[in-house]
């Protein structure tokens, strides 16, 4: 249970988006242990790192928006969604994090949210080749035809981008700098269903054109 703690504080106090590691046996039998903690307990450490996170936010200039959510509560619900996960141990959200500075709000935002989506569609590409290495380990994809296909998955990150539809607004915090310029940070989240069709879609055009014929077996065996 140790273990299980400090792994969630790791992910919650991290400067980071969130903790997204190739999933080893150890990681996945952490994720399985997390989603066993009580609703209760993932939203009193959640609430504890926000706090912390928030205040020290506050005292470096970040503040919010006319009507948006508290940083705290901003802050909170992206590390609860953080720690969510389906029957397979995939993120039930994908997220995503830019900053960006501007001479005014507006313009800020706009560069950061499409930071924030290049960001996320990173964090993709990275749960996917996880999951193909996981493949591999149980030998169910040669080691040639695994290879070739995470190619197509690095190689596929701007249409990744490009493809991605809807994202959820999480965490939406400005500062004013010295020179009077705006700094925004965004922290944008992504359905992990729709994440994995995506990335299907963009992987089965990559293996096209390079002529495999792997997409089939792909979808067979991580049950896209």
């Amino acid at each position: 249970m140790k273990k299980v703690i400090l792994f969630i504080a790791v992910c919650l106090m991290s400067g980071t988006t969130v903790c997204y590691a190739q999933l080893t046996k150890e990681q996945l039998k952490e994720r399985k242990e997390i989603t066993k903690t009580s609703k209760t307990q993932l939203n009193e450490k959640a609430s504890k790192a926000a706090r912390k996170e928030a205040k020290d936010m506050k005292k470096d200039g970040w503040q919010t928006a006319p009507g948006a959510l508290p940083i705290e509560k901003q802050l909170d619900k992206s590390y609860m969604m953080q720690m969510e996960y389906d029957e397979d141990m995939y993120p039930k959200y994908i997220m995503g994090e830019a900053m960006s500075i501007g001479g005014n709000y507006d313009a800020a935002k706009m560069q950061a949210l499409e930071l924030a989506k290049q960001n996320l569609a990173g964090q993709i590409q990275t749960e996917v080749t996880a999951l193909i290495e996981n493949t591999v380990a149980n030998e169910q994809l040669s080691g040639e035809e695994a290879e070739t296909v995470t190619r197509s998955v690095m190689a596929a990150k701007n249409l990744i981008s490009q493809s991605l539809g809807r994202t959820i607004p999480v965490v939406e915090v400005y500062k004013t700098l010295s020179n009077k310029n705006k700094q925004v940070l965004v922290r944008i989240a992504y359905s992990g269903n729709a994440a994995k069709k995506v990335t299907k879609d963009a992987i089965r055009k990559e293996l096209e054109q390079r002529g495999e014929n792997l997409h089939k077996k792909l979808d067979e065996l991580l049950g896209w």
